[in-house]
C-alpha cells in the first residue's frame, strides 16, 4: 500500500470512529460543574435538572461542586476541559452575564470559550421590606424620596444581582439611598428582618417562609408575570414600575469545540427533562420558571443579551472586582 493510500486509509478509520463515538455519546456518566458551593440556590437547581438529564441520557449527570471567585474557579475549568460532552457546566446569571463586566480580570470568556447548551430556567427577583414598613411600591418610593439618604438596601456583595438591582431601581425610582454589602445573602436577610434597612432584593426561593409568616413583604416581582408559587405579589409594572425585569437564571454550557451533535443531543435531554410535569414542579418551589425550548443558538442569543443588559448596569453601579 502506497504512503498516500495508507493516509487516506487512516483519515477515513478516524472519521468513522468518531462517527461512531458520536452516536454511541454517552457511554460513561456526565460530569455538571456547579460553580457555588453546595446546598445554594445553583446547587439544589442543578441535582433536579441532572436526575432529568441523566433518565434520557442513560448515564448519571455527576454534580461536581467547584465554589470560588464568585463562580470564576469552575467556570474556568471547564472553560479549559476536554470538548467532548463529559464536562459541562451550570452556569448562571453571575458566571455568564455579570462577571464579565464586574472583575477588571476574567479567565474564561462566557461566549467565546463555550457551547451554549440550552436556558434551564429564570428566577425573577422581589423588592422585599420589613413587615409594617411600606404596604405599596408607590408608598415606599415616596417615603424614600421624602427622606433622601435615610433608606439603605443590604446585597449579598458589592457586584451582585441584588445589589445591582438596587442600583437600577434608585435610578429607576429617582431616590437616593445607601447601598450595604454583606458577605452573603443569610446576613443581609437578618438585618432586614430585624428592620436595620429599608429593602431588599432577592429570589423568593431563601424567603418564601418569612413572606408566608408575615415577616416580609414582597412589594413587586421583576418578572413578565407573575409567580405560580406566590400569585399574590403583583409584578414590578402592575406596582407601578415599568421596564424592571430581572433575577437570576441557569444555563448548561460545554467547553468551546464540543461537537455540534453532542451539544444538540443535550439541549433535547434537557428540554425533554423541563417537560416533566413532576420535574417542573419540584423547580418551581425553588422558585424557578423553567425555560420554554431554546436552540443552542438562541441560548447563546439570550446570553449575549444579558451581558449587555448586566454591562449597563455595573457602569451605573461603578462596581468593580479586582
Amino acid at each position: 500500500m502506497s504512503l498516500l493510500k495508507a493516509v487516506i486509509a487512516g483519515c477515513i478509520a478516524l472519521l468513522l470512529s468518531a462517527v461512531t463515538a458520536l452516536a454511541q455519546y454517552p457511554e460513561k456518566p456526565l460530569r455538571l460543574v456547579v460553580p457555588f458551593p453546595p446546598g445554594g440556590p445553583t446547587d439544589l437547581i442543578a441535582r433536579v435538572v441532572a436526575v432529568g438529564m441523566a433518565a434520557d441520557l442513560g448515564q448519571q449527570v455527576i454534580i461536581d461542586n467547584k465554589g470560588g471567585a464568585g463562580g470564576n474557579v469552575g467556570t474556568d475549568l471547564v472553560a479549559k476541559a476536554k470538548p467532548d460532552g463529559y464536562t459541562l457546566l451550570f452556569g448562571t446569571a453571575a458566571t455568564h452575564g455579570i462577571n464579565i463586566s464586574l472583575y477588571t480580570s476574567l479567565p474564561y470568556h462566557p461566549v467565546k470559550d463555550f457551547e451554549a447548551i440550552a436556558l434551564v430556567g429564570l428566577a425573577p427577583m422581589a423588592l422585599l421590606v420589613p413587615q409594617g414598613q411600606s404596604r405599596t411600591l408607590k408608598e415606599l418610593i415616596s417615603k424614600l424620596k421624602a427622606e433622601p439618604g435615610r433608606g439603605s438596601y443590604p446585597s449579598s456583595g458589592n457586584g451582585t444581582t441584588n445589589h445591582l438591582a438596587g442600583e437600577l431601581f434608585k435610578t429607576r425610582a429617582g431616590v437616593d439611598v445607601l447601598h450595604v454589602p454583606y458577605r452573603g445573602t443569610g446576613p443581609a436577610l437578618q438585618d432586614l428582618l430585624a428592620g436595620r434597612h429599608t429593602f431588599m432584593f432577592g429570589t423568593l426561593g431563601p424567603v418564601m417562609e418569612n413572606i408566608r409568616a408575615g415577616q416580609l413583604v414582597p412589594l413587586g416581582l421583576m418578572a413578565e408575570k407573575r409567580s405560580a408559587v406566590l400569585p399574590d405579589i403583583p409584578t414590578m409594572a402592575e406596582a407601578g414600575l415599568l421596564d424592571f425585569v430581572g433575577g437570576t437564571w441557569n444555563v448548561v454550557a460545554a467547553p468551546a469545540g464540543t461537537p455540534r451533535e453532542i451539544v444538540e443531543r443535550l439541549n433535547k435531554a434537557i428540554y425533554k427533562a423541563l417537560a416533566d410535569q413532576n420535574l417542573a414542579e419540584r423547580l418551581q418551589a425553588l422558585n424557578v420558571e423553567a425555560s420554554d425550548p431554546l436552540t443552542p443558538a438562541a441560548t447563546k442569543a439570550f446570553i449575549e443579551a444579558e451581558i449587555v443588559k448586566w454591562r449597563e448596569v455595573v457602569a451605573l453601579a461603578g462596581a468593580k472586582v479586582d
